[in-house]
């Protein structure tokens, strides 16, 4: 198998790009398309646990949409082969401080492009 195709790797990177401009500027579309739209997707949040497409942008049509920007730190997008990879960072907000927080996500080549399968959020204090 190959791991980290430049190629791959650009792609996964401009998407998780994308997702992450929709994330800070409350783009729920945007965010629903890069989600696959499948009952099997699943989101662990903070403090929530979303099972299926349809949790996951119920949630976030009802999230406000205040203190949403943050930086990132860290992050690692590692392509496997041609159609799948995982984006990993951290990321930091000033209005939780003291608080560092941890993202992971699948991502899968779909006809349609490169979709989100299963993403996990967490809160941990700094070191």
């Amino acid at each position: 198998m190959d791991i980290d195709l430049p190629e791959v790797v650009a792609e996964v990177s401009a998407a998780f790009q994308r997702y992450e401009q929709a994330l800070t500027s409350n783009d729920v579309a945007v965010l629903g398309e890069l989600f696959r739209v499948d009952p099997r997707t699943i989101r662990y949040g903070i403090g929530e646990n979303l099972y299926g497409h349809a949790e996951i942008q119920a949630f976030r049509g009802a999230r406000s949409p205040v203190g949403l920007m943050r930086r990132l730190e860290r992050t690692v997008i590692t392509a496997y082969g041609h159609d799948t990879a995982v984006a990993s960072t951290l990321f930091y907000r000033d209005t939780v401080p003291g608080k560092v927080g941890r993202q992971m996500q699948t991502w899968i080549r779909f006809a349609e492009g490169w979709r989100i399968v299963a993403a996990s959020v967490s809160l941990i204090d700094e070191a």
